[in-house]
């Protein structure tokens, strides 16, 4: 993941940790011993800075997991588990003493497949005894509504748990914090302590270094930052930030857009919710207006906003001048080749609203706007429909060199273009029950407004 929040006053919160932790001001204790199946010899130590309404900061710091803690002269308010250890171990306790049982079954059984028949009643009591962990676990979120896990892992439909640990790393449990009281974050940093325990009762030795027998503490200047991790938090951090942030400086933000999210607010109360105001309600030193171009609500992918009026000048500039580069993915409903389409080309539509049906656009070679768009047959492949059915689809890109309304949804829908619409297009085919459309801004390239270096994203779909 990148990290969502700027690094550089938490990293001083974190050396100040450091700080304590090699004086022994500051001591990590552990509720139990590592065990042997994993390397519980490393914690990460998190830090958030918050603002309050009032424009005080508040300061607030945490580890990783669920056994561990700091104890001492802390430099900030230390955050506990989301779900306790005793929470945990109880929700654990049901299956625990016929799993081990299996264990020793395995172990010794000489018989392949009553060892596999084994295996697969041990993983099915594993599985038992994770969900009704992660049960337990919910995140208050950005928009100040509370999430459970399963719900923002899908979970009903997916049926897939997480990785052991999802909710335990720092971010979730600061940034929950956080979002429950009502703090604006400002700050958020993370870092590795590496410790060993000389006996059972004996106090942790840390360091910063990779050798875990060093008996250096925090050997390293100042602590090396990192960001939130790819394996679990970014399967939460998303829906409780409301933003996948694929990147973020000082000037500009760029974030991976879902389905079925306005980019810009529309009229009315209930349009309101959107990326625009998801950015600004993050980041509340943003300008007013950091919109410099959109995705439609049912378009997924990547968005780039500015922070500042001179780089939202600069990237409006840019797109009038069509030096930004984007790439789409859709899924048209059908094979194109049957209906003799060329493997690529480029092609030049003329489009206008339809005032009778708004916000359906309609062709009209006289009045319309012209709308060039390249696109390049990738493959056929099969569409799994929400009621599981599977029929042929033609994966295309496109290129649009032009920004019209609802451009690539008419280049592959319209009859002067493909006449084959995206799957699950509202406007212009049809959606069933549960399905998305299949329209994914996959690229996009810009030079950036400050450091004019050409910077270039790449967010593939999931369909």
């Amino acid at each position: 993941m990148f990290p969502p929040f700027d690094q550089k006053q938490a990293a001083v919160l974190l050396s100040k940790v450091k700080n304590g932790l090699n004086d022994g001001s500051i001591i990590l204790k552990r509720d139990s011993n590592p065990s042997d199946g994993r390397n519980t010899s490393l914690v990460m130590l998190g830090a958030l800075v918050c603002q309050k309404e009032d424009g005080t900061l508040q300061q607030f710091i945490t580890v990783s997991g669920i056994s561990c803690r700091l104890e001492g002269r802390l430099p900030a308010q230390f955050i506990e588990p989301l779900v306790s250890s005793s929470q945990i171990f109880s929700a654990l306790e049901e299956n625990d003493l016929e799993i081990h049982q299996l264990t020793d079954k395995i172990k010794t059984e000489t018989s392949p497949q009553k060892a596999a028949e084994l295996k697969k009643l041990r993983e099915k009591l594993c599985g038992q005894s994770l969900l009704k962990v992660f049960k337990s676990y919910s995140f208050f979120c950005a928009d100040g509504k509370s999430r459970r896990l399963l719900e923002i892992l899908n979970y009903d439909k997916t049926k897939k748990l997480p990785p052991t640990g999802t909710g335990d790393c720092c971010a979730p449990k600061l940034l929950s914090f956080a979002f429950e009281h009502s703090l604006t974050p400002l700050s958020l940093a993370e870092t590795k302590i590496h410790f060993s325990l000389e006996e059972k009762t004996a106090k942790p030795r840390c360091s910063f270094s990779s050798d875990y027998s060093s008996p250096t503490l925090f050997s390293r200047p100042e602590p090396e930052l990192f960001p939130p991790c790819d394996s679990r938090c970014a399967l939460i951090l998303p829906s409780i930030l409301g933003l996948k942030i694929l990147y973020r400086d000082k000037d500009i933000i760029v974030v991976n857009k879902q389905s079925g999210v306005l980019s810009v607010p529309g009229r009315g109360p209930e349009k309101q919710d959107c990326i625009v105001n998801r950015v600004k309600r993050l980041f509340p030193n943003c300008i007013d207006q950091p919109s410099v171009h959109r995705l439609d609500m049912e378009t997924s992918g990547l968005l780039v906003l500015a922070f500042t009026k001179e780089a939202h000048r600069e990237l409006n500039r840019q797109f009038e001048a069509r030096e930004v580069q984007k790439k789409y993915i859709a899924l048209v409903d059908g094979i194109l080749a049957k209906k003799g389409i060329a493997q690529s080309g480029t092609m030049e539509l003329f489009f206008r609203l339809d005032p009778e049906n708004r916000p359906h656009q309609i062709w009209d070679a006289d009045c319309g706007k012209k709308a060039v768009t390249q696109w390049q047959i990738e493959n056929v492949e099969y569409y799994t429909a929400p009621d599981s059915s599977r029929r042929p689809v033609t994966r295309v890109s496109f290129i649009p060199h032009t920004g019209r309304t609802h451009q690539l949804r008419l280049a592959a829908a319209d009859s002067h273009g493909f006449g084959v619409p995206i799957v699950g297009d509202t406007l212009y085919g049809h959606c069933e029950q549960g399905e998305r459309l299949l329209l994914h801004a996959s690229e996009l390239s810009f030079t950036h407004p400050e450091t004019k270096e050409r910077m270039h994203f790449s967010c593939p779909p999931d369909f």
